[in-house]
């Protein structure tokens, strides 16, 4: 327990030295808590990977429905795709299974409407097939590019590369 509240720690001082010009509404911490608790509210809690691919998703909209990031926290294109590292460590002790955590703090409304949107279209989905939906998209094969399938990376997802892809879907 003592390496999730360092992790916590460790995500809220990174986001400390965020421009204040360009802040994002959220951190991924916070937005991975508000879905964790829309999980349990709908009764389908969610595993680490199906969490990482909705908060791909849930930053992915933002970008696209608002034009700035929903959190600054970077998304690198790991193998079982896209993932933010400092949400992903601090639930990896679930491994596969549900995550049982319960969290009092709620987001404000607009990222509440956000994340309800995000989960109507992507919440009922099994992380496999969220997994395999990333794996189609732009993003995601661009920040691998020369990669083979199952290598190991931290490459960065760009933000520009995520907003220009799902705001073109827009059109």
């Amino acid at each position: 327990m003592h390496l999730i509240a360092w992790l916590r720690k460790r995500c809220a001082i990174l986001g400390l030295y965020r421009q204040e010009a360009h802040m994002a509404p959220s951190t991924a911490t916070h937005v991975a808590e508000a879905l964790i608790n829309l999980s349990h509210e709908k009764h389908d809690p969610v595993s680490n990977l199906k969490l990482q691919k909705l908060l791909y998703y849930a930053q992915a909209w933002y970008l696209a429905l608002y034009g700035k990031p929903l959190f600054d926290d970077p998304i690198e294109a790991w193998v079982h795709g896209p993932v933010v590292p400092c949400v992903f460590r601090q639930y990896r002790e679930y491994r596969w299974t549900p995550i049982s955590a319960v969290y009092t703090q709620s987001p404000s409304r607009k990222i509440a409407i956000h994340l309800s949107n995000v989960w109507k279209v992507y919440g009922k989905s099994a992380a496999g097939k969220l997994e395999r939906l990333t794996h189609s998209e732009h993003p995601w094969k661009d920040a691998r590019k020369g990669l083979p399938i199952d290598a190991p990376s931290h490459n960065v997802i760009s933000v520009s590369s995520i907003k220009a892809y799902y705001s073109s879907l827009l059109k």
